[in-house]
């Protein structure tokens, strides 16, 4: 009898159980392939002297700046700096520069000063609602914007 008993309780709580869910499904966001290029009439990669990078960094919010875009008709990235800082003694410099050209786009610039006294520039021009932004990367002691797909860099 006990062991029906037992049996029965096992069976009652297993009969409970079997409705609930233990976890929820999270609806999964597809990221969206098909956003328009904004950068169609630029070349995929555009050198930048350092010497435009490093007066980039020393700007002040609201200033007015334009960045030479060579190949391009002797195009310019224009835009005004919305963002500037400076952290450790201006080891660490900042900018965010809002485009007056590229709607939406924004290039956000850091500097930093490494130990060996170098300065290292990172950098991106993004759009979120676009689907092709430029990377600041260093190639054999040159800075140069690459062209790279949105989702290959952000993950929605």
């Amino acid at each position: 009898m006990k062991n029906l008993t037992l049996s029965g309780i096992c069976l009652a709580l297993l009969l409970n159980c079997a409705p609930s869910f233990a976890q929820e499904k999270l609806p999964v966001n597809e990221p969206d392939l098909n956003k328009p290029k904004l950068f169609t009439d630029i070349p995929d990669r555009i050198p930048v002297h350092i010497l435009d990078l490093q007066s980039l960094v020393n700007t002040e919010t609201g200033k007015d700046i334009s960045l030479n875009i060579p190949g391009n008709n002797n195009k310019a990235f224009d835009g005004r700096v919305i963002s500037a800082a400076a952290k450790y003694n201006s080891t660490i410099r900042s900018v965010v520069i809002r485009s007056a050209d590229f709607n939406g786009a924004t290039f956000t610039l850091s500097s930093s000063i490494q130990p060996n006294g170098t300065v290292k520039f990172t950098g991106r021009i993004i759009s979120p609602k676009h689907g092709d932004l430029f990377e600041l990367q260093k190639e054999n002691d040159q800075y140069i914007l690459v062209k790279k797909n949105y989702h290959d860099l952000i993950n929605e």
